[in-house]
């Protein structure tokens, strides 16, 4: 008797729901990793952006009123929110406020 080499369709099928089922676990997590990736570098671009702050009123004894002008704190560009929402200072407590910069994605 000669011997098959090969796989079953029904081998296959239970391979294909083993891959689906891997991959349905799986993606949401990739997802839900960059989201939060995202989310923390924004969070470090306003602690950054604030301490810039601080520093431009040691420098000028003024504050800045828009983030453009930090500009020469940031040689490489003034930092951008992985949302592209877009960073505002607040004129009484001259710091970004975290909680009240948002995004859609979140």
């Amino acid at each position: 008797m000669k011997s098959r080499k090969g796989f079953t369709l029904v081998e296959l099928m239970i391979v294909v729901l083993i891959l689906g089922a891997l991959a349905a676990i799986a993606i949401p997590r990739i997802i839900g990793g960059a989201t939060s990736a995202k989310i923390n570098a924004c969070k470090t671009n306003i602690d950054l952006i604030n301490s810039q702050i601080e520093l431009y009123y040691a420098n000028n004894d003024k504050w800045p009123s828009k983030v453009s002008d930090l500009s020469e704190y940031f040689p490489d560009g003034d930092p951008e929110c992985p949302f592209g929402v877009a960073y505002t200072i607040d004129e009484g407590t001259h710091r970004i406020d975290a909680t009240k910069h948002t995004h859609t994605s979140e």
